[in-house]
């Protein structure tokens, strides 16, 4: 997990038809399954921590926008309803062995006096730069800026406040060092490898050119010889003849 000053602050977007503010409010804890996306995931699994801040935003409302607020209530842990073959979400191409969707749990922190709707966040020039209000922005987990956390705050009328000295993942690669250096070290690997390969492909090049060459060299000499027998045989007969 990347070195950030925490907590870090993210948004993270729920249907309320299907999870909304006031269910997590009456039920605790909920695991934040589903996400299917990898770069959501990556969050998730990489950078979130518990303690971590979340906005709770109504996605596929009228009207859209932050309702509340989360806490990242655990680290990382495999998506369940990945192996579920009943479930919507079920992949099987995630084992229990060799997990590919991950998950944290979302615990209820308040919900806000008033909410503040996507118009509202539009609208607002401090929040300009705000990767929810970006246009083709779609991800359902995304990282927030202390600075955006605390003006979406202040709309609202919450009564959360974010830790000085918080910290964002925004602009972060979201693939981890580890994994980038095994893509460093395979790409290194699959180059060695085609050098090899180009290596020896010439070196067999250059053996069949020299063994042409050898055997060209060779049928010249023998045909010279045939050559030279056969004129000493023709100057015999003639001495022969002239007897």
């Amino acid at each position: 997990m990347p070195d950030l000053p925490r907590p870090l602050l993210w948004l993270m977007k729920s249907e309320p038809d299907v999870f909304s503010i006031d269910a997590l409010e009456a039920g605790g804890p909920e695991p934040w399954d589903g996400v299917r996306n990898y770069t959501a995931r990556n969050y998730m699994r990489d950078f979130m921590a518990l303690g971590d801040l979340v906005l709770f935003y109504h996605s596929n409302a009228t009207p859209p926008g932050v309702v509340g607020v989360a806490t990242v209530a655990s680290e990382s842990y495999p998506d369940p309803s990945a192996f579920d073959p009943d479930s919507e979400v079920f992949d099987p191409t995630s084992t229990r062995e060799n997990p590919r969707w991950m998950l944290v749990d979302v615990g209820f922190v308040e919900k806000l006096p008033r909410m503040v709707t996507l118009e509202q966040l539009k609208s607002d020039p401090a929040l300009a730069s705000m990767l929810v209000v970006q246009r083709g922005q779609r991800l359902s987990v995304q990282p927030v800026e202390p600075a955006h956390f605390r003006r979406v705050l202040e709309l609202g009328g919450a009564a959360t406040q974010v830790p000085e000295g918080a910290g964002s993942a925004v602009g972060m690669p979201t693939v981890t060092a580890k994994k980038k250096t095994a893509a460093k070290k395979k790409t290194a690997a699959k180059k060695k490898t085609a050098a090899k390969k180009k290596t020896a492909a010439k070196r067999k090049t250059a053996a069949k050119k020299k063994t042409a060459a050898k055997k060209k060299t060779a049928a010249k000499k023998k045909t010279a010889a045939k050559k030279k027998t056969a004129a000493k045989k023709k100057t015999a007969a003639k001495k022969g003849a002239a007897a």
